[in-house]
């Protein structure tokens, strides 16, 4: 595959995921400017990610109906005026139906990651995959470095204006040199819509997966949902700007992933399982001491990131595998499970913060480590690959079950 092509498409996913996550080191001063309290100013982040499952469930599938090309620059264009409306809210109610909107369009992300892995020979899938979610991850870090650093600099409006300049670059880059892919799917809207339920009921790989990334975006929200709060706060009264650059701190994640990539693509999937579970949670139990020792925080960051991204990955190389006629909406059925965790965890994360302060953040982190941990095992004394029943009617609507 085309190195060019591949480095374009790590970049739109960059680009794009990267508009969930400029919100979070700016929360502070949106609580400050808006008059709110930290649970209240954290639904901005919290509104976003639910925006962005509903993108998932519902136009997400669209991958697998229309010309995708076309519907990745149209969700472009219409996320970069949903970055502008946010910049120049007026207040509250504003910004958050903006932050839902900017999460709606935004899984331009999730469009790109599939049809990344559709053109890349099958020798190279994993690898390819690897490389365009280093994109993504990197996208991560960097939004909240720089929305960190700008926000300080400029105020936290002015982050919104730039990251719609972003998209709309995106947008004119990705019309003019991403090729024209159309999947085969002959179906309506409402059956394809449909034909999710039966996907999920026919693919216990995609069922075990998807659990496993509903947990593992569940401990990387409820960490970066709250950190600013702790961070601005005694001890450590740190700046917009200085909390952004916590982003970089989870830099080993984006390099875990081309890791991960390639582990993948040599069947380690089942391992690497583990170990990723295991980092998650042995990251929480350094982060538990965050609030005293900044050497514990940073730590407890890094082996959490790589656990949660190395996780990830090893999640989208296994669900690719099961049927590529119907990728995006395998993709779309994870991603929404993935985020739903994540939105749930994000919630929890902001009100646990406020009741019981830092610990109680960390004991959720703990859990969700716990659980990966546990169902990462049970999967490997069960693995449960048996081929499933068919139900009537799934051959017709495209669903065939993969053992």
């Amino acid at each position: 595959m085309d190195r060019r092509l591949v480095l374009l498409l790590s970049a739109a996913v960059a680009c794009s995921v990267a508009n969930l996550y400029y919100i979070q080191p700016l929360l502070p001063m949106l609580r400050r400017d808006l008059h709110v309290s930290a649970g209240v100013a954290a639904l901005a982040t919290t509104v976003g990610q639910l925006g962005y499952v509903v993108g998932l469930a519902l136009l997400l599938p669209l991958g697998d109906l229309v010309e995708r090309r076309r519907l990745i620059v149209v969700l472009a264009i219409a996320c970069a005026g949903s970055l502008l409306l946010t910049g120049v809210a007026p207040g509250l109610g504003v910004l958050l139906g903006a932050m839902s909107l900017v999460g709606l369009t935004s899984v331009v992300t999730q469009l790109v990651v599939p049809l990344a892995a559709t053109l890349a020979p099958a020798h190279e899938r994993g690898r390819v995959v690897g490389m365009v979610m280093s994109g993504l991850l990197i996208g991560i870090l960097l939004a909240r470095t720089v929305s960190g650093l700008l926000g300080g600099a400029a105020g936290w409006r002015v982050m919104f204006f730039v990251a719609a300049g972003a998209m709309t670059a995106v947008a004119l880059a990705l019309g003019r040199w991403l090729p024209a892919s159309r999947a085969g799917v002959e179906l309506s809207y409402p059956r394809l819509l449909a034909s999710l339920v039966e996907i999920a009921r026919t693919e216990p790989v995609l069922r075990r997966r998807a659990g496993f990334g509903a947990l593992s975006m569940g401990a990387f929200s409820a960490l970066w949902t709250s950190i600013a709060f702790l961070l601005a706060g005694a001890p450590y009264h740190y700046s917009a700007g200085r909390i952004g650059l916590f982003g970089l701190v989870g830099a080993a994640g984006a390099l875990m992933a081309t890791v991960a990539g390639r582990w993948a693509d040599r069947g380690r999937t089942r391992v690497l399982t583990l170990v990723t579970a295991c980092c998650i949670l042995g990251g929480y139990a350094a982060i538990a001491f965050g609030a005293r020792s900044l050497a514990a925080l940073i730590a407890g960051i890094v082996v959490l990131d790589v656990g949660c991204q190395g996780m990830h990955i090893t999640n989208q190389s296994e669900i690719y595998r099961l049927r590529p006629e119907m990728r995006t909406r395998l993709n779309s059925l994870y991603m929404t499970a993935y985020f739903l965790g994540g939105s749930a965890a994000s919630g929890a994360s902001a009100a646990l913060y406020s009741a019981g302060g830092w610990s109680a953040v960390a004991a959720l982190g703990l859990a969700l480590g716990a659980a990966s941990v546990l169902a990462a095992l049970a999967s490997a004394v069960w693995p449960g690959r048996g081929r499933p029943v068919v139900p009537a009617g799934a051959a017709a609507a495209g669903v065939v079950p993969q053992g």
